[in-house]
């Protein structure tokens, strides 16, 4: 299998509060891998320091085989690395269609803009429908569905996806991972960080378990899923 990208031993945090404590991970191409844990044990501040949003204080992360970890976050986005962040940050006073066009700034995905553009609207017929509706005025679901598609809108080599299912209904909870498992079909690499353990191991092909800031437990998710520790101590079994 071909990695795109490598964590190595990453350590980082706030002010002089760590967080995490030498992570390491590997996305493997065009598979699904999750990182799962409780709420607070730094997934977030991992994606945010692969991202560049937060400066590591030790490590490193390599993608296509090069360092990549001092570069800017929206140099990494125009090299393929993309994040849908938690909280979704969309711009609420724009169109649907406005926030997508956001997304296709790298010079190859705007390129390839109605490409994309049609691509996403046959992912996600409700944004079509909206298109020139004001992000703010959406569903929160449909917003997470905003998110997604302008993540999908740069043509990203790596999606990292924030908290997908936050705040949603269930039914919206299912519609979003059935898009995962069709980008998956289609061979983009993921990076998925979900509270949704059962989901998140049910639609990927690798996961890591995170307590405390350090990986606890990795393996295919099938594995992760069935181990007893896990069971018992994220889905309740």
């Amino acid at each position: 299998m071909t990695t795109v990208m490598e964590v190595n031993g990453i350590a980082s945090g706030y002010g002089e509060v760590q967080i995490l404590w030498n992570v390491s991970l590997k996305l493997e191409k065009g598979k699904l891998t999750s990182l799962v844990g409780s709420n607070g044990v730094g997934k977030t501040t991992l994606l945010k320091t692969i991202m560049g949003l937060v400066k590591p204080w030790q490590g490193n992360v390599v993608f296509h085989g090069k360092d990549i970890t001092g570069l800017a976050p929206h140099t990494k986005a125009s090299q393929g690395l993309v994040l849908v962040p938690e909280g979704r940050q969309l711009f609420t006073d724009m169109s649907v269609y406005e926030n997508l066009e956001m997304g296709a700034f790298s010079k190859r995905s705007k390129a390839n803009f109605h490409q994309n553009l049609e691509k996403v609207y046959d992912m996600f017929p409700r944004l079509k429908e909206r298109a020139s509706q004001k992000t703010g005025t959406l569903s929160g679901g449909e917003q997470q569905m905003v998110a997604v598609a302008r993540g999908l809108m740069s043509e990203p080599d790596v999606l990292m996806i924030d908290e997908l299912s936050l705040g949603l209904a269930p039914f919206l909870v299912l519609d979003l991972f059935e898009i995962l498992r069709r980008l998956r079909k289609e061979g983009l690499t993921m990076l998925l960080v979900e509270q949704n353990v059962q989901m998140a191991l049910a639609v990927s092909d690798y996961a890591y378990v995170v307590a405390d800031g350090r990986v606890e437990i990795e393996g295919p998710s099938n594995e992760v899923a069935a181990n007893a520790k896990v069971r018992e101590a994220y889905l309740g079994i």
